[in-house]
């Protein structure tokens, strides 16, 4: 409406001056010069006016362009200046300038919300231009798998982790795969899926980074548990029967009257191993029937520091005996955190004792208790060691049932600290490698 008004106005002024040439044309032929003193000055003013009028509309209108060019939305075009045509003009540059400043406002309230939601969720995303590998975007999850606070490139992530960029390069859009994510002392299982998109004429590609560490745990956990269920239910019912027969043609055969004989010794003898080894694997499905037995927790709140005492009071003539030093770190004597406090002390008697073992042999024993908050707010404890450590081989398999590196091992220990802090819902991990000693982080699920 206002530009239509403003045409109109145009119109009527080129008519005026239309009008004024055709009367100066009859004035000519006619050869009434006289009325030219006054047509003339009549046109002057009229080119005049539509001159500057049009050199004034364009320099507004070059004006509103160069800002909606920069996005200066919040420049006001003054509706109150004297030209109507400029007022009208003004208006409408107004009117369009509101528009795009809130068409500008939605777009960027809804990519703060994204900015948002995307910093929320706990799966890394990552996007990348395909053709020169520049990174465009990550966020904070993802920062934090990778320990990296920026990454110019996707190619910059080969030296860090080249499995991990190898995987990457390697996923086609719209698969998924199981990869390794190594971090500094750790490592992560995760789920990667890829996506590729166009938009001005480039090629992006983006990557979902998905933990599936804690579910493969899981997964792994009641897998082993389904296992020994099934294993100790069919041991000791074959075994039972077996040993309770040695027993009774023991018994029968110590009552017979050709004990003396050679073969009845014989007979004595091997009936003795059978009976053995039959207790040998009733206990041993009975040992191993304890990964199954931990399934609820009692928590409470306690103070770590209370947990160490108990700890420390409970092993220290072990550790008198041996000559091996404790250190306790401890910053926040009112560190606290919920647990379940028997299962826990268990767990920590454990890693405790592992660490005495791996010390022994060394000059100055030292093991370190440290109780402490990580960045994400939930307690975590450590215990160090300064021993013979371990290979990444052996790091890699240490909480799985059966699996020991001591020659009377049961391979039990482990996997039962690893069961009572999934109960937790926290985690335990391991951080060593030969020669250097070796450290257990226990983390908490804090509320």
């Amino acid at each position: 409406m206002i530009f239509k008004t403003f045409a109109s106005r145009q119109l009527v002024r080129m008519a005026l001056l239309l009008i004024v040439l055709c009367l100066a044309a009859w004035v000519i032929v006619t050869e009434r010069f006289i009325f030219l003193i006054l047509i003339l000055p009549a046109i002057a003013f009229l080119c005049y006016r539509l001159y500057t009028f049009q050199q004034s509309a364009f320099e507004e209108i070059y004006q509103f362009i160069d800002a909606v060019h920069y996005r200066d939305f919040s420049r006001n075009f003054n509706e109150s200046t004297k030209v109507p045509e400029l007022r009208l003009l003004h208006k409408g540059f107004n009117r369009i300038n509101n528009t795009l400043k809130l068409i500008s406002k939605e777009k960027e309230t809804q990519y703060q919300y994204l900015q948002k939601i995307l910093e929320m969720i706990g799966t890394g995303i990552l996007s990348y231009n395909h053709n020169s590998g520049e990174i465009v975007w990550m966020n904070e999850s993802l920062k934090k798998m990778l320990q990296l606070p920026y990454l110019k490139t996707i190619h910059s992530l080969e030296k860090r982790d080249p499995f991990l960029y190898t995987d990457i390069i390697e996923l086609r859009s719209g698969a998924e795969k199981i990869a390794a994510l190594h971090q500094k002392t750790t490592s992560l299982k995760v789920l990667l899926s890829a996506t590729t998109f166009q938009t001005s004429g480039e090629s992006f590609r983006l990557i979902a980074f998905q933990n599936i560490s804690e579910a493969l745990d899981e997964t792994e956990s009641k897998a082993w548990q389904k296992l020994l269920s099934v294993l100790t239910h069919e041991i000791m019912n074959s075994v039972a029967p077996i040993s309770s027969l040695a027993e009774t043609l023991k018994t029968r055969l110590e009552d017979s009257p050709f004990n003396d004989d050679n073969a009845t010794d014989d007979l004595r003898l091997g009936i003795e191993t059978i009976r053995k080894r039959s207790e040998g694997l009733l206990k041993f499905a009975q040992t191993y029937r304890n990964l199954n037995k931990i399934t609820t927790l009692t928590l409470q709140t306690v103070l770590v520091r209370d947990v160490f005492e108990n700890l420390l009071s409970l092993m220290q003539p072990t550790l008198e005996q041996k000559n091996i030093e404790v250190d306790t770190i401890l910053k926040d004597p009112e560190l606290h955190f919920q647990t379940d406090v028997n299962l826990i002390e268990q767990v920590l008697i454990n890693l405790l004792v592992n660490a005495i073992e791996a010390v022994k042999d060394r000059d100055q024993p030292l093991i370190i208790l440290t109780g402490s908050l990580n960045a994400e707010h939930r307690t975590v404890i450590r215990i160090a060691d300064n021993g013979t450590g371990m290979t990444p081989e052996v790091a890699e398999n240490i909480f799985i049932p059966f699996f020991s590196t001591k020659k009377n091992g049961t391979g039990i220990g482990l996997s039962l600290c690893k069961q009572i802090m999934q109960l937790h819902k926290g985690t335990i991990q391991v951080q060593t490698s030969p020669g250097a000693g070796t450290e257990f982080l226990l983390t908490f699920y804090s509320k």
